[in-house]
């Protein structure tokens, strides 16, 4: 009882020292650092990666507490940063269910549209609900600039995330049946082990049967 309620613990543990870790960093070290007039954003890149490892509601809850995070120490509205973030770890999520995407620059395309949907939806936001931000040329370079930047980093930050939650991440079923299917249920090393042991012995045990006729 005590194993299995520990286990249910661990990714969501996880997922909240991570949140809390990202926010720190990025308030406290990388926002000081700028490129071309803005500076990187780690936080929606963190959601879109834990939602591309774990799923579309772990992607979802992160997304929330991240956002909320973010809101708190920025003295912001609550729930608007939440707002943009949890669709981003919820739709990243939802394209591991549906898709299961396989090629090494995924993290890159998902966190670069990530980043451009949450500086263009934060934009958007503060536009109606009238806080002095107007949108201009200059907002919109710095949001482009932005999306270029997290887009060179994502595939570190993916591999970082990857990295904190490797031990707690369930297994997809759905690699479970492929692996079934075409391996007979081993996993690939046991099946690689396998078909060595009857390409070596299949032709010796052919030469027992024929000498046994």
């Amino acid at each position: 009882m005590s194993l299995s309620l520990n286990d249910s613990w661990r990714l969501p543990v996880r997922l909240a020292m991570l949140a809390l870790l990202v926010v720190i960093v990025q308030e406290a070290a990388v926002s000081q650092i700028t490129i071309f007039g803005t500076s990187a954003d780690l936080t929606p890149l963190v959601v879109m990666s834990v939602g591309l490892l774990a799923g579309s509601i772990p992607g979802a809850i992160m997304g929330f507490g991240t956002g909320l995070l973010v809101d708190t120490v920025l003295f912001q509205t609550l729930g608007l940063t939440s707002l943009l973030y949890i669709a981003i770890g919820y739709w990243s999520g939802r394209l591991l269910e549906l898709r299961d995407p396989s090629h090494g620059l995924v993290p890159m395309g998902v966190g670069a549209a990530a980043t451009a949907f949450a500086g263009l939806g934060m934009a958007l936001v503060q536009f109606l609900l009238g806080v002095d931000a107007p949108v201009s040329w200059l907002l919109l370079q710095q949001i482009l600039v932005s999306v270029l930047v997290n887009t060179l980093i994502a595939l570190p930050v993916y591999s970082f995330v990857r990295w904190v939650l490797r031990r707690a991440l369930p297994e997809d079923p759905r690699r479970r049946r492929r692996r079934a299917y075409s391996t007979g249920g081993l996993s690939p090393l046991e099946a690689t082990a396998a078909r060595t042991r009857s390409r070596r012995t299949g032709p010796s045990s052919s030469r027992g049967r024929a000498l046994t006729r």
